[in-house]
């Protein structure tokens, strides 16, 4: 528990002890003041009704408080101004101790119980003595504005009893949860006040009727109060029904509508082609960080939670060549990027959440100096739930694996995260993100891992000189006469690497053919000491690295060798980097030449050029290329050329 939280706590147990201490001294009070002198039979009337009537309570179930109340009211409000603030202060406490009986086990706490007790006492009993020091010792007097004098006084009555009995609770309440009295009493206790002002009401038939016969009975007393309460009650049970009811639809419809929001991310998570773990992982450790922060706001809280899901919700407009390109974005791509941003806030905006969820999801790319996007805002100016997600968000994909890059480790994310403190990221939030992440509270899970930027990040070597472009030009026209006498696909690409390992600084290559019937990649031809490896698993169009380059169609330069790996195996590869090149015959993508190398940044743009000028004599050979290829065991030409 840290410093803030202990001293909150500290706060909580001393203000329900005050509340307690003043509770008893009110009611030690009042004990005496009544047994000093003889006791009404009247009261004790008010006394078992308070008693019996407790035992019945409605309950209204809030988002986060449960609120009891009971028709005993009307008769501690009777007791009080019938008989004075002490007979109300004994009658409440005794409403107090038996609606603390209908709490359940786990709630009924001595504590709680005698704050209860000590809070109806003290409320009763200052509202009572505030009623008979403005109304003196006839609080209806004669004359024709007798009547609305006593409404008035027994309004200033139930405004003073409803709000010491409301706010010390509320009180209480928002230092157990650490929030401001002023939410919780507006949220939780606001509509109460119709019970406290219609029980003091229903006392103005029975003060009217005291003036005219000041001996009533007790039984009369019992037949002339009962009745209103208990329509009260009746009323009110059928009400609380109706809305009960209403909450509960409300509640079925909030599970669909959770479970479309669940889908939709989903959908969102499978085109970026990142795990729903990832989400969730991102939407915990938001909503941690933002309380850590002091967002308290229940709204605020479930626009973060929500946003956390659907902060991509854009990137269903971006091509997928663009969002899963393995390389570095071009100008234009990267353009066409950033409009997921504002695409996703205006697809949410439709929907009509009840909190604000579209800021979030607009301005989670923006950054603290102002050099984000979309709108380039500054500072405070970004809201707090964009701030808190671009700082997890960013932690976890770094740490988490992806089709077209690596992981980093967390230490290495950490020192990312730092280096954009001030500029990217709002420094208040990586502080504290920082010191959740050292207490363990957001440390990423055990098979995370995350994007090392692409080894295509870095500037591509200067183009050849001209002797370099000569021998080139010389090894495509070999390429050109050799592949011209094959008689198969898979000698076309022996024939390549032949002439190309030379000139190439790649130690494996592959051939990975396009089986069209399955819309994946498998290989055909391999040579060099990882052949093995690549070789073992066909590959989804799309994914990996070279899965990437068949569905988009574009060569790609010094992007991480080991990609192409099983996951389990990327650890352990020497590989670092690969260039890799579409095959295409006409419209159709016959397959890709890929080179690899145990040094990163190995390939250059005219390694690149001398690639795609192979794949074009291979084309130019006349051979189709057509899936199964025309061998009978292609994998056993595997590491044949050393």
């Amino acid at each position: 528990m840290d410093e803030r939280s202990e001293t909150l706590s500290r706060r909580a147990a001393v203000s329900v002890a005050v509340v307690i201490a003043l509770g008893i001294v009110v009611l030690a009070h009042s004990a005496w003041d009544l047994l000093s002198r003889p006791i009404a039979p009247q009261w004790l009337v008010l006394a078992a009704l308070t008693v019996s009537t407790g035992l019945v309570m409605l309950r209204i179930l809030t988002v986060n408080v449960a609120i009891s109340f009971s028709i005993s009211d009307t008769f501690n409000i009777a007791a009080a101004v019938l008989f004075g603030p002490s007979a109300g202060a004994i009658t409440a406490a005794l409403d107090g101790l038996v609606l603390s009986s209908q709490f359940a086990f786990t709630r009924r706490t001595a504590h709680r119980v005698l704050f209860n007790i000590a809070v109806s006492a003290i409320a009763i009993w200052a509202a009572a003595r505030v009623f008979f020091a403005l109304a003196g010792n006839r609080p209806l007097d004669d004359g024709p504005w007798g009547a609305v004098r006593l409404i008035g006084l027994l309004a200033v009555f139930a405004a003073v009893n409803y709000l010491l009995n409301t706010g010390l609770v509320a009180m209480a309440v928002s230092l157990e949860r650490r929030l401001s009295p002023l939410t919780v009493w507006r949220e939780h206790f606001l509509n109460l006040w119709a019970t406290h002002f219609g029980g003091a009401l229903a006392v103005v038939p029975l003060l009217m009727l005291q003036r005219w016969r000041p001996s009533i009975g007790a039984v009369e007393l019992l037949v002339l109060i009962v009745p209103l309460p208990a329509i009260l009650y009746t009323t009110f049970r059928h009400a609380v029904g109706r809305v009960q009811d209403q909450v509960a639809h409300l509640g079925q419809l909030n599970r669909v509508y959770v479970a479309v929001i669940e889908a939709l991310a989903q959908a969102v998570d499978a085109k970026d082609q990142v795990t729903h773990d990832h989400i969730r992982r991102v939407q915990t450790q938001s909503v941690r960080l933002a309380r850590a922060l002091g967002v308290t706001g229940d709204d605020e809280l479930q626009a973060i939670m929500a946003a956390s899901l659907l902060h991509d919700v854009g990137k269903l407009s971006v091509p997928e060549h663009i969002l899963n390109k393995p390389g570095r974005l071009t100008p234009s791509e990267m353009d066409v990027m950033k409009r997921h941003a504002p695409a996703g806030a205006d697809i949410l905006s439709v929907v009509g959440f009840p909190y604000p969820v579209a800021p979030i999801v607009r301005h989670h790319h923006e950054n603290w100096d102002g050099s984000g996007y979309p709108d380039g805002i500054a500072g405070e100016a970004i809201p707090i739930g964009a701030r808190v997600l671009a700082v997890v968000d960013c932690f976890d994909a770094l740490t988490s694996h992806r089709p077209y890059r690596p992981r980093i480790d967390d230490r290495a994310a950490l020192e990312i995260i730092i280096q954009r403190r001030g500029t990217m990221y709002d420094p208040r939030v990586v502080d504290t993100f920082l010191e959740l992440h050292q207490c363990g509270a957001a440390a990423a899970d055990a098979d995370h891992v995350a994007p090392a930027s692409s080894a295509s990040d870095a500037p591509a070597a200067p183009d050849a000189n001209v002797d370099r472009e000569l021998a080139d030009l010389q090894v495509v026209c070999d390429l050109g006469r050799a592949c011209a006498g094959s008689a198969s696909a898979v000698h076309v690409v022996e024939t390549l690497w032949f002439h190309l390992r030379p000139h190439l600084p790649a130690s494996t290559f592959v051939f990975y053919a396009h089986n069209d019937a399955r819309n994946t990649l498998e290989a055909a031809y391999g040579s060099g000491p990882a052949a093995r490896e690549l070789s073992e698993a066909a590959i989804p169009i799309g994914d990996r690295l070279s899965g990437w380059v068949a569905a988009t169609r574009q060569p790609i330069v010094n992007s991480d060798a080991r990609l192409d790996l099983d996951e389990s195996k990327r650890e352990d590869s020497d590989l670092r980097s690969a260039l890799a090149v579409p095959l295409e015959i006409g419209s159709r993508i016959a397959g890709v030449l890929t080179f690899y190398a145990p040094d990163v940044n190995a390939f250059d743009e005219g390694h690149r050029r001398l690639a795609q000028a192979a794949a074009y004599a291979a084309v130019q050979s006349g051979i189709p290329f057509a899936f199964p290829l025309t061998i009978a065991h292609p994998l056993r030409r595997l590491e044949t050329v050393q």
